[in-house]
C-alpha cells in the first residue's frame, strides 16, 4: 500500500514545557509540517509512506530528511535544493492562555520548486493515495503550480486524493484561499477540515456553531458535512469537532458522510483529552482516517481509528503521531483510562 503526501516540512523550535517566548533561553528542536505528519503518521501504521519536498542540500536540510527517515517514511522523491528551511516557534499554552506560533518560513527551499523537479507519473507509480493540505498552496505561485501538476498526474494515476483544508491566516488571506482552493476541489475525493476551515477556505459557512462555547451542536456539523458534499462532489467529508473548555482540556471526536456506509452523517466516540501538545493532531486524523479507509471494512470503523488516533497524538510531544495501529485499535475498544501497561 503506497501513499504520497507532499507540502513543506520546516525546523520547530519550541520554548520548554510552558515557558513564553519572551522568557525562553532556549528552544527544543524537531521538525514538523502538515503532509510530513500525516505520511510519519502512516509509516507508524505499516503503510510505504513517501513524504515529497524540496529542501535545502545542506546539513540542516539533512536532518529533516534523516528524521524522516528515521520514522520510516520514504525519501526517494525529496528534490535537493533552495537556501533554507522554513521555521515555526512554538509557545504551547495553558488552561486559559492559548499556544501561540510564530513562523519564520519565507523563501523556503519549497519556493523554489521549478518544473520538471518533480517525476509526478514516476511518483505516483504503483501509489494508491494522495494527500495534501491547505497549507502548501498558500506558500506561493510556485508551490501551487507544483501541486496542480501533482493533483493531475494522480488523475491520471486514479489514484485517491484527499485534502485537509487548513486554513491559516498567517500565509493569505480569506479571498486568495477561496479563490484557489475552490477551483483544487476538482481533484478531491476526500476533504477534511473543521468550521472554521470550510468557511474561510471554501466559502461555505457553517450556522449555530461556537467552537468556544464548551459544547457543539451535532446538527449543524452535520449538515456543513452535508452541504460540502453536495456543493463539492466529494465521495467523503470528515468534520473534526473540538470542544475548547481551555488550552488544557478539550472534547474531541469526529462527524463523517460519505457514499457507501454514512449517507446519514455518523459522529464518533467522544474522548476528553488533558492536551500535552495538540499541534498535528488534525494531520495525526487526517493519517488515522487515511489508513482506515485503505484497511477497514466499513467508513464507521475507519473513523473511529482516525479519532482514537488522533486523541493519542494529543498526549505526546512533537508533531508526530509516534503510535501504532495496535495501540489506536485498543483506545478504540478500550476504556482509555491509562492505566500502567506491566
Amino acid at each position: 500500500m503506497k501513499v504520497v503526501t507532499f507540502g513543506e516540512i520546516m525546523l520547530r523550535l519550541s520554548t520548554p514545557g510552558f515557558s513564553r517566548f519572551v522568557q525562553a533561553a532556549s528552544f527544543d528542536v524537531t521538525f514538523g509540517g502538515g503532509e510530513a505528519n500525516v505520511a510519519v503518521a502512516l509509516a507508524a501504521y505499516g503503510v510505504e509512506s513517501y513524504f515529497v519536498t524540496k529542501l535545502p542540500a545542506h546539513e540542516i536540510g539533512q536532518a529533516a530528511v534523516n528524521h524522516l527517515r528515521r520514522f520510516g517514511v520514504r525519501t526517494d522523491y525529496i528534490v535537493r535544493g533552495g537556501e533554507r528551511i522554513g521555521i515555526y516557534f512554538l509557545e504551547t499554552g495553558a488552561s486559559q492562555r492559548p499556544s501561540k506560533v510564530i513562523y519564520d518560513r519565507a523563501h523556503a527551499a519549497i519556493t523554489t520548486l521549478q518544473q520538471g523537479e518533480i517525476d509526478w507519473d514516476r511518483v505516483f507509480e504503483g501509489a494508491q493515495w494522495f494527500h495534501w493540505t491547505g497549507i502548501t498552496p498558500a506558500l506561493g505561485e510556485r508551490v501551487r503550480a507544483e501541486l496542480r501538476r501533482a493533483l493531475e498526474a494522480a488523475r491520471r494515476a486514479r489514484v485517491t486524493v484527499s485534502v485537509d483544508l487548513n486554513y491559516r491566516a498567517k500565509l493569505w488571506s480569506v479571498e486568495e484561499a477561496q479563490q484557489v482552493m475552490r477551483a483544487l476541489m476538482d481533484y478531491v475525493d476526500i476533504c477534511i477540515g473543521n468550521e472554521e476551515d470550510a468557511e474561510k477556505s471554501l466559502g461555505v459557512r457553517p450556522q449555530g456553531v461556537d467552537v468556544e462555547a464548551g459544547k457543539l451542536d451535532e446538527a449543524a456539523y452535520a449538515e456543513l458535512a452535508l452541504e460540502l458534499k453536495r456543493t463539492f462532489g466529494f465521495q467523503a467529508v470528515a468534520i473534526t469537532l473540538r470542544e475548547s473548555y481551555s488550552a488544557s482540556i478539550n472534547g474531541w471526536s469526529a462527524l463523517m458522510v460519505d457514499n457507501r456506509d454514512c449517507q446519514t452523517p455518523y459522529r464518533s466516540r467522544r474522548y476528553q483529552i488533558h492536551l500535552v501538545d495538540r499541534v498535528g493532531s488534525g494531520d495525526a486524523f487526517a493519517g488515522g482516517l487515511i489508513y482506515g479507509l485503505l484497511m477497514k471494512n466499513n467508513t464507521r470503523e475507519a473513523l473511529e481509528f482516525a479519532v482514537a488516533a488522533s486523541c493519542l497524538k494529543q498526549t505526546i510531544p512533537g508533531d508526530f503521531n509516534l503510535v501504532s495501529a495496535g495501540e489506536v485499535e485498543k483506545l478504540m475498544h478500550g476504556s482509555g483510562s491509562g492505566r500502567v501497561e506491566r
